[in-house]
């Protein structure tokens, strides 16, 4: 079937059952919040803060290109995960001695849904020995004690909000990052979505609670947080693509018919996952905050996203809630 054009900004395909939805599960980073200044810029931060101070090197700049490359491989769902395969990448390209730019994206391009582990496999494929920075970072192992994960969380929430959340004190004194944060969800657009769904909203989301909580402050109230999953609270386990937090909450929100709204190949991989458990579930995919629209379309496209949109502001016309 035909994707077809229902507005500006709104493309979708076989969707003839989309009045007896009842539930709605939100991603938030991308879709909820755009982190392009804030997540993006903690993976920028980090990679040259730790290549600078255990590998010596002056790294290239990480940019959008790069991040969505690791992204779109739907195996790097956590921040961290692309800040560290950045670093090894960039670390062996310089012993190596060849262009690190292009060597990034030859990494990127051998990497699958695995993640991280697609990116160790590939390169321990090559003649460079990366044990001494592999051993330095000792990732992923705990986050609350991890350097890298410190390293990241400390730049990205800050000295109070960090100390809040992992009851440490930050080396860092720079304002946080977090607070770069562009909030999408609206009052009035919760309140479109309440008013059809009532208490049936909740989010899945790789980001912890207290987070969520900072960047969104009183519009987390109007979710479900009993039916929410909040994957950095959480096992690294069950992070996405895993379908357990989305068929918890599921099950939860107890939805006949659950729309999943998301911004990554994790996203749309997770709720396939679930919907292969018997689950009546449709993803709709966010592009508006990704660095390149056309690609992110066709990304979605060649997934069979059932519906993509530029930004959540466009869901109630495309759920026929309004004109």
């Amino acid at each position: 079937m035909n994707y077809q054009k229902r507005g500006s900004n709104i493309i979708a395909k076989g969707i003839d059952q989309i009045d007896d939805i009842d539930a709605i599960i939100f991603d938030c980073d991308g879709v909820l919040v755009d982190v392009s200044k804030s997540y993006d810029l903690a993976i920028r931060k980090t990679t040259q803060y730790v290549l600078k101070k255990f590998a010596n090197i002056r790294s290239i700049p990480i940019t959008a290109e790069i991040i969505c490359g690791f992204k779109s491989t739907g195996g790097f769902n956590d921040e961290v995960d692309v800040t560290y395969a950045s670093i090894l990448s960039l670390v062996a390209a310089k012993k190596l001695c060849i262009d690190d730019t292009k060597f990034i994206f030859r990494v990127i391009e051998n990497a699958d849904s695995t993640g991280v582990k697609s990116v160790e496999k590939f390169l321990n494929t090559l003649d460079v020995d990366l044990s001494d920075i592999r051993k330095k970072l000792d990732y992923p192992g705990r986050r609350t004690t991890n350097p890298l994960y410190e390293i990241f969380d400390q730049i990205f929430y800050g000295p109070a909000l960090y100390q809040k959340i992992f009851k440490r004190r930050s080396k860092f004194l720079e304002k946080g990052l977090i607070n770069n944060d562009k909030i999408i969800l609206t009052k009035k657009l919760l309140s479109i979505f309440e008013k059809k769904f009532g208490n049936n909203l909740a989010i899945v989301s790789g980001r912890g609670k207290e987070s969520v909580r900072y960047s969104l402050k009183k519009l987390l109230d109007g979710f479900d947080l009993k039916s929410s999953v909040f994957l950095e609270d959480e096992p690294r386990e069950i992070a996405k693509p895993n379908p357990k937090s989305l068929l918890f909450s599921v099950n939860k929100l107890r939805a006949r018919h659950c729309l999943y709204v998301g911004d990554s190949v994790e996203d749309i991989l997770m709720t396939k996952k679930v919907a292969k458990m018997g689950k009546k579930i449709t993803f709709c995919g966010i592009y508006g905050t990704s660095e390149n629209h056309h690609s992110k379309i066709q990304l979605f496209k060649g997934k069979g996203a059932p519906i993509i949109i530029k930004s959540i502001n466009l869901l109630p016309k495309a759920l026929n809630l309004a004109k």
